[in-house]
């Protein structure tokens, strides 16, 4: 563990491939709503590039060498499962709340951020262009470092509420990065000290209305 010093927006800063991953999105997208399949498809494969998923497995493994812990002597413990607050994740309506809040973005790395329902919709109407199987190796790559998640800033294990406030937007691989550490012990400046990263993104949303 390293002594207290600076500190950092995120665990690793995002590379240059999902922005351009995330343009691809956008288009198929754009095409699907068109009615042209094939040009979605197309895209859809073209987003699904192996320096995303190099890029996810850096931070989420167990290993990752973006996880720089930091000694605080004040750092909540972690509490025993039966202290704990009961876990709840947010309803759609929050979610969907977070989403606009947040900007569908990462409030850690500011990658851009795609719901689960949405990935879905366009597995079940693209399945060879958006692979998602049940290990990491057989998803789509863009998709996977995009997944929206809802992160406790405080960890629920740590002592964290459910409260919205104490609730961000996160990218799957800062989501599952940061583990049950906190963003002090990370050495992560408080992302709700941070306005969102303001874009035209819209987390695809439009391919559910």
């Amino acid at each position: 563990m390293e002594i207290l010093g600076s500190t950092r927006p995120c665990m690793r800063t995002p590379i240059p491939e999902i922005a351009i991953a995330a343009e691809y999105l956008n288009d198929a997208a754009d095409a699907h709503l068109s009615g042209k399949g094939e040009e979605a498809a197309r895209l859809l494969i073209r987003a699904d590039m192996p320096e995303l998923r190099d890029w996810t497995e850096s931070l989420w493994g167990k290993v990752s060498p973006y996880r720089l812990l930091r000694v605080v002597e004040d750092a909540p413990n972690i509490l025993s499962k039966e202290l704990r607050v009961q876990v709840r994740m947010p309803v759609l309506a929050e979610k969907l709340r977070l989403l606009k809040r947040d900007c569908h973005r990462c409030r850690f790395c500011g990658v851009p951020v795609i719901r689960a329902e949405i990935r879905n919709l366009m597995h079940k109407q693209y399945p060879q262009a958006l692979p998602w199987g049940r290990t990491n190796q057989s998803q789509h790559a863009a998709f996977q470092a995009m997944w929206a998640q809802f992160d406790h800033v405080l960890p629920h294990a740590r002592g964290g509420s459910n409260d919205l406030e104490n609730v961000v937007v996160a990218c799957a691989p800062c989501n599952f990065g940061r583990m049950e550490f906190t963003i002090e012990e990370l050495g992560l400046d408080d992302p709700r000290k941070r306005q969102p990263v303001r874009s035209g993104w819209d987390g695809l949303e439009r391919l559910l209305k």
